[in-house]
């Protein structure tokens, strides 16, 4: 079932606000900790996708590339910006409930990982990406429940409908490509995605500082070059 990964995360939203509507009194020591141990199961999970790569050349050319695109494209920028928007647009002064859906969106959101994630379902039925971020969104849907109350709770929605449409997307597109393409696809997506997931556990931890975003035209770049070796050599 390939929405099943969009299911349980949005699941995961649910039950964590739920959690955090009881356990009010969390202190910010304590969310700290916390964020930082997701970050380390994070780390762990990106290194195991990232040797799965058959060619590094190939990964490290693509970032390189990707990330010339995604620096011109101003990925990132943009999606501040679009964060900054909706915050401004929807959560009110006084607000809380608004407050709190469009802050839980923004965070669940905007990323590379529900992409990366996505696609893995979507084409392989590989839900394990969009598990891990079901954890670290269940957790963190505790601690911003905790602070800007029940409203954290109705970004489940969004959440699920992203995610599901790349999924959509993604596994009737994988109807057209050879199963041997297919495949080498995803072992080389799975690592280029592990290493993007590295440095989302690293920005976690606020050991980096990397515009994780516009490194997303990679995945596409590597598809292209993947392809070309596929058909061409």
């Amino acid at each position: 079932m390939f929405l099943l990964g969009s299911i349980v995360n949005g699941l995961a939203i649910v039950v964590g606000s739920l959690a955090g509507a009881v356990l009010r009194n969390i202190s910010e020591q304590t969310k700290d900790t916390v964020t930082k141990g997701i970050a380390l199961g994070v780390v762990a999970l990106a290194l195991q996708m990232a040797i799965q790569a058959d060619s590094f050349i190939l990964i490290i050319i693509s970032l390189c590339l990707g990330a010339m695109i995604g620096e011109w494209l101003k990925i990132e920028d943009r999606m501040n910006q679009l964060g900054l928007y909706l915050e401004k647009r929807f959560a009110k002064s006084g607000n809380n409930f608004a407050e709190g859906f469009v802050t839980a969106t923004l965070i669940f959101l905007i990323g590379s990982m529900g992409i990366i994630g996505a696609i893995e379902s979507g084409v392989a039925g590989n839900h394990q990406t969009l598990y891990t971020k079901a954890v670290m969104d269940g957790f963190m849907s505790i601690m911003l429940t905790a602070s800007l109350g029940v409203g954290v709770l109705f970004s489940a929605v969004p959440v699920f409908l992203y995610q599901g449409a790349i999924a959509l997307f993604a596994h009737f597109f994988v109807q057209y490509i050879p199963k041997e393409l297919l495949d080498l696809l995803m072992s080389e997506i799975s690592a280029i995605g592990g290493i993007l997931i590295l440095a989302i556990g690293l920005n976690v931890m606020k050991l980096t500082k990397i515009r994780v975003s516009n490194f997303l035209p990679a995945i596409i770049i590597l598809g292209i070059f993947v392809s070309i070796q596929y058909y061409f050599f």
